[in-house]
């Protein structure tokens, strides 16, 4: 990657979406440590065809995100792939926070009067983005939770580690094929503060270099050169 196209800084508790054409990277960058980033992917051409958080753990045999990792379609194509990541641990099993959620754990606080201040759900963020490309939350699946880290106690229960969060960190996503992305900048819903966060996320469009036959992500599994063969078939007989 060498030419940085387009950045932006995605402010808190805010939404955004974005059409990301296949060879191009999108480098996400937690500014000040804490942040979630909320993110879905759709096929543009086919909306049917959406990001798939079951196919895309059980098939490299995770829980986690790292580099190396695809993100799979319900289609079995891959979206992108993880090529740079500092941070280590991203979550794509806990979903989102709704209104009541966030309403219980830290009051409401609507746009009209809070302005920026406000207290916005992922789940409603999602929604707003995604009526702009006529769905809807019947269209709605798992979504990733990037830099947030998820750990497990002895008796299974889940819990947000605070202390893996870093300011700076960051995380690169390239994209192997054309998709709609949805994000959002809203808690995550095990999040423990005392207060609504509000945290950035930098965001940088990037020239992705071709894929070698060496390439990390494609041989980090052997179901990824599947996937990667899948892609290929599509474009092939588009």
């Amino acid at each position: 990657m060498t030419e940085r196209l387009y950045q932006y800084t995605l402010p808190p508790a805010a939404h955004w979406s974005l059409r990301v054409r296949r060879g191009t990277s999108l480098r996400l960058t937690d500014v000040e440590g804490g942040a979630n980033l909320g993110m879905m992917f759709y096929n543009p051409e086919d909306k049917l065809e959406k990001y798939n958080a079951p196919d895309s753990l059980k098939c490299q045999h995770t829980f986690k995100l790292t580099r190396g990792n695809c993100l799979y379609s319900d289609m079995g194509r891959i979206f992108c792939s993880i090529t740079e990541d500092s941070f280590g641990w991203h979550d794509t099993v806990c979903g989102n926070t709704n209104k009541d959620m966030v309403a219980k754990k830290w009051g409401e606080k609507d746009y009209q009067a809070a302005r920026n201040e406000w207290h916005q759900n992922g789940y409603d963020s999602f929604l707003v983005e995604l009526a702009k490309y006529g769905l809807n939350g019947k269209d709605l699946a798992s979504n990733l939770n990037l830099f947030s880290k998820v750990i497990v106690d002895d008796s299974g229960n889940l819990s947000l580690d605070t202390s893996a969060a870093k300011a700076g960190a960051q995380i690169t996503l390239r994209f192997e094929m054309d998709a709609l992305v949805i994000m959002h900048t809203c808690p995550h819903p095990l999040n423990p503060a005392a207060d609504y966060p509000y945290k950035p996320v930098h965001c940088e469009l990037l020239q992705s270099a071709p894929v070698s036959e060496d390439d990390y992500c494609m041989n980090f599994r052997p179901e990824n050169r599947r996937g990667f063969e899948n892609n290929r078939l599509y474009h092939f007989c588009r």
